[in-house]
């Protein structure tokens, strides 16, 4: 019971906070920024989209979110579109709401396939599987926004290309080397090796070399054959949520240049990781805005305008969207178990043995 009041109390603390960020998301930028900016400034960008901006922004969320269920199909073989698609809404809806939100996330995603027939075993491998790819292209998205500034000239010196070049390439390859890792035995004992030197060297108590073949057997039915689905449903995935962000920011008048956009939609994504808050909310906001008006010269209206309406398109219309994907299965669920319950004994068949 203490544990259940502490989660409370805590999910309160964190969405309060988010609220409080984004409320004083003005004050915040003036006060990072030296940029002074109101509501009533950002309000009068909003004003300024029209409908055929609005349902561009609409259906590009919805080819984001019809992409990442790719991703879940093929982590889940037997799971169907539309059933990625609710368990991707759902699973969104309590991640934005909750900190830490992935732990009640990962026990929905048990609840709801498990009630369309698919066995532990598969579901547990959907969710390393998945994790695993959303983890890998988390670190490869700095690598890029790094790059495409470079290659852009967007830095202040030679020094600072190179750190960057170096930085870049540096989490290319460790991608690259994990990703190998999973598909090949070879790669697999390499890295195996080296993690269980690594151990050795820090002292740790676990062991990271057996971790890592554990994960490895677990998964690597389905990364050797489903590898180019995956990457695909993320790569997909993230182009849309990028053009979501070019879509804001041309809306707003912020559009900062192609590279740039590109880094900016990289900070913000990884900004979805602080959990002080559901996703980042509010901290991901003010980390747009912070590098838009500073970095790349954007007025602070246009920029505070942009960082709230990407946040809306990737953070709070899941919130509703996610609620009715979840009532509908639930719904669902209701009723199938009382259409099962209305049958005689006789009729209804014995699972198998």
């Amino acid at each position: 019971m203490k544990n259940k009041w502490l989660q409370i109390a805590l999910s309160v603390l964190s969405l309060g906070l988010a609220v409080l960020l984004v409320v004083y998301l003005p004050q915040i930028v003036r006060a990072l920024t030296g940029k002074p900016v109101s509501w009533a400034e950002i309000g009068a960008v909003f004003g300024t989209l029209t409908a055929g901006e609005i349902a561009l922004m609409t259906a590009l969320w919805l080819l984001s979110l019809l992409s990442y269920t790719f991703v879940l199909t093929n982590s889940l073989p037997g799971l169907s579109n539309l059933q990625g698609l609710t368990l991707n809404a759902a699973g969104s809806a309590v991640s934005n709401l909750l900190p830490f939100g992935g732990a009640v996330g990962v026990a929905l995603s048990f609840a709801m396939t498990r009630g369309w027939g698919f066995p532990n075993r598969s579901i547990v491998v959907m969710t390393l599987v998945s994790g695993i790819w959303n983890t890998l292209f988390r670190f490869v998205l700095p690598a890029v926004g790094i790059i495409a500034l470079l290659i852009a000239g967007e830095v202040p010196n030679g020094t600072v290309a190179k750190a960057g070049w170096t930085g870049s390439i540096s989490i290319l390859v460790l991608c690259a080397v994990v990703a190998a890792a999973l598909y090949w035995q070879r790669a697999a004992d390499l890295l195996g090796s080296a993690l269980h030197g690594l151990t050795r060297l820090l002292r740790l108590r676990i062991d990271a070399s057996q971790a890592f073949h554990r994960l490895r057997a677990d998964t690597a039915g389905v990364v050797r054959t489903r590898w180019p689905g995956l990457s695909l449903g993320m790569v997909f995935f993230l182009g849309f949520q990028w053009a979501i962000m070019a879509a804001c920011m041309h809306a707003t008048g912020a559009w900062p240049g192609l590279a740039q956009s590109i880094a900016v939609f990289a900070l913000s994504r990884v900004l979805t990781s602080a959990v002080i808050t559901p996703s980042g909310a509010g901290i991901m906001e003010s980390g747009v805005v912070i590098l838009l008006t500073t970095a790349f010269a954007v007025p602070a209206a246009p920029a505070t305008a942009t960082a709230l309406l990407f946040g809306f398109w990737t953070y709070t219309i899941e919130i509703p969207f996610g609620g009715l994907a979840l009532g509908a299965w639930a719904l669902l669920r209701r009723r199938n178990g009382r259409n099962a319950g209305t049958e005689s004994p006789s009729t209804i068949s014995k699972a198998p043995q």
